[in-house]
Order: C-alpha cells, then structure tokens, then sequence
C-alpha cells in the first residue's frame, strides 16, 4: 500500500441545498431533510458544512445510512451537482463508475458497447482496442460479444459493465456500491481487483454499505449523518458507528410496528438484537392458538440470503403448544436473519417464512478470523 501526504481530492465546508416544488404530499419520510420556506419556496437541505481530505494513494471508504448525502456527496465529487457553497478541488484525473452500466444501448451488440462506454469515458477507438480482450476475459463473456446486449442477463451486464470500470484507470476512482452486484464468484474477482489498487496505490473512492469491505479494503473512512459528518478517520471506529445505528433504526422500526413477514399464529420470545460471537441465542416458541402445528423449524442465513444453519423439532404423536430453542451463535459479525417453518402430522411444511427477525453479531474486529463461521481453533508454536 502506497500513501502520501500529497491531497488528491479536498472538499472545503461543502453545503448543498434543492429547491422543491411545493407539495401537499407528506407520505414521504426524510429525517435528514432540513425543509424551511424561503419567499414561497421550499429547500431542502443535504449537506451542512462538510470538509475532509483524500490523500493520494488512499483507499478512501464513505458509508451512511440512507438519507444520509450519501449519494449527494457522491454526485458533487463526480461533477454532477455543484456545491451551494464551499468548493471541491481534485488533484487528478477523475473516474466515478456510480451506476454501473449507464451508457448501455440494449440494441447494440455487447462489443459495441465496451466502445461506446469508452467513448463516453474519453478513450479513443485504438485504446479501447488494446483494452478489449482484458475487458471481455475479466467479463468471462467472449461466446456472447456479438449478440444484443437486451438479450444478456442482468448479471452478465454487470459484469461488462465493471470489467469496462476497471480497466479506465484514472488517477482517482469513484466506486458506489459494485461489491454488492453480481454472483459470489464473481465479487471474489472484484475484490482481488480491489486489493490489487489498495497495493499499488491507486486512489480509491468506495461507497458502501458492508462493513466487512469498509474494514478489510479501506485504509481510512468516513460517515455521514443528517448532512454532516459523523466520524472520519479509523475504519473500525467507522464500521462500529455505522452498525450500532442501523441496529438503533432497526429497534425503532420494530418498536414502532414496522412491517416484517409473521408466521401466523406463532409467537416468538427471547431474540435480542445484538449479541456477542459464541452467545447462545435463547429462543420461546409458542402456538397455543394453533391446532395444526405438530412441528418447527428455525434457520439461519446472512443478509446476502446464504443459509448456514438449520434445526427441525417434529413431535408426530404428540401435540406441542410451545417449546424452548438454544443456539450456540458461533458465527462471524455480521447481520443475520431468522427464518421459520411449520410442520403437520405428516411431517410436511405447512408454512415457511423468509426473514421473520434479523438480529446482528457484535463485529470484535478479529482481524485473524474471517468467514461464515467461527469455528473454535488455536496454533501451538513449536
């Protein structure tokens, strides 16, 4: 990892405010808007006085809640928005990939598509023909080049569209959200590209929502909160804010009714919301009000849908109106859902719902361990 003290982006006491229309609609939930008339008219104000610096070489990570000008930020930064006040000055040439695939022609062939993005990102046609084979390698789509890119999947138009990114060097590179895109094997491939630039110094810019990326790629990050920075600097400091405010969203939502899937007629009792890795999860099931219910089933799985835990109770002969469940939590941080079923006489599933609870692993910050799992080991030095 190569850093400097030399600045690449700095942003100076940035403010940012829209003009909206005026509305009777108040459907709408912003906690971050800063709404207030001025002569007939309605600002909404995003960001509120932000200033840092990304230093050359830095692997620069920005995460905040939804709402947060996030986004925002992002759009000034890539030349989009224009600050209300306060200034943006970038050392370098710029790259944002924000929305990966903008640009796309779906009526023109995948080939003509990597040189039309070129194109539109200032490359000539004879550099983007030294690009092309590492593009559609990296892409793993070189039998469906000629074909229309409508008649891709999604997934194989994500993967065009960041082989293209990746391979547009520029002094700095903006990156929002792509680690969360495509299919497993595929972001293994992304993230080796990412420690790639963190080794060889290349400026970085990456907006995320995966704490396990802020940690494991940035080398500093930021957080922003109603418009305003929460805290800048270290990454785990960073990635421990940001958690504990979604999981105090997460209880507002759920203490205030939010809706979530219910298994019907099932009560669930003991789930907190945050536990340490190798807690045991205590869990009361109760179904008096059901006749139907001869057997449960709870399982685990990660925010990304990987099922990694599973356990059945089934009583066939005799009815059951609740039972107590113990899981030894030996899972790495992370936010993890519940997932429930219900069995009949014949041993069948009668109902099964996706997502009943989530609840989250305290992140420790182990580097030494990483995974689905926290499997018990040591090393003996001989």
């Amino acid at each position: 990892m190569k850093t400097s003290k030399e600045v690449a982006v700095s942003v100076k006491n940035i403010h940012k405010e829209f003009i909206l229309p005026q509305s009777k609609n108040t459907s709408f939930k912003q906690s971050f808007v800063n709404i207030v008339k001025k002569n007939g008219k309605v600002t909404q104000k995003v960001l509120d006085g932000v200033s840092f610096d990304i230093y050359k070489g830095e692997f620069f990570g920005i995460v905040g809640r939804n709402g947060s000008g996030k986004s925002t930020l992002l759009k000034m930064l890539a030349g989009v928005y224009a600050p209300t006040e306060g200034e943006i000055i970038l050392n370098g040439g710029l790259t944002p990939f924000i929305e990966l695939g903008v640009g796309f022609n779906p009526e023109l062939s995948g080939r003509d598509n990597v040189y039309l993005n070129g194109a539109l990102l200032g490359y000539t046609r004879k550099q983007m023909d030294g690009m092309y084979d590492e593009i559609v390698e990296f892409a793993e789509l070189s039998p469906f080049m000629e074909q229309k890119l409508k008649n891709y999947s999604s997934g194989m138009q994500v993967r065009l569209a960041f082989s293209i990114a990746i391979k547009a060097k520029n002094d700095i590179l903006i990156f929002d959200e792509v680690l969360a895109v495509g299919d497993e094997a595929f972001q293994r491939k992304c993230m080796e590209v990412f420690r790639q630039y963190r080794k060889e110094g290349q400026t970085v810019i990456l907006v995320t929502h995966s704490m396990d990326n802020v940690s494991n790629l940035c080398t500093r990050a930021l957080m922003l909160e109603d418009g305003k920075i929460k805290h800048i600097g270290n990454v785990n400091e960073v990635a421990r804010l940001y958690s504990e405010s979604n999981i105090l969203s997460q209880e507002h939502e759920e203490k205030n009714g939010a809706d979530r899937p219910r298994l019907e007629g099932v009560d669930v009792q003991g789930l907190e919301l945050m536990y340490d890795k190798n807690d045991v999860m205590e869990l009361s099931l109760s179904w008096k009000d059901r006749d139907d219910i001869y057997g449960i089933g709870i399982s685990i799985s990660n925010m990304y849908g990987t099922y990694i835990f599973g356990s059945n109770f089934k009583d066939l002969t005799t009815k059951q109106k609740g039972i107590k469940h113990k899981i030894k939590l030996s899972l790495t941080p992370g936010e993890y859902k519940l997932n429930m079923a219900t069995f009949d006489a014949s041993g069948d599933i009668t109902h099964h719902v996706q997502d009943v609870a989530s609840f989250h692993i305290r992140d420790d910050y182990d580097i030494t361990t990483d995974g689905l799992v926290a499997l018990e080991h040591e090393y003996i030095v001989e």
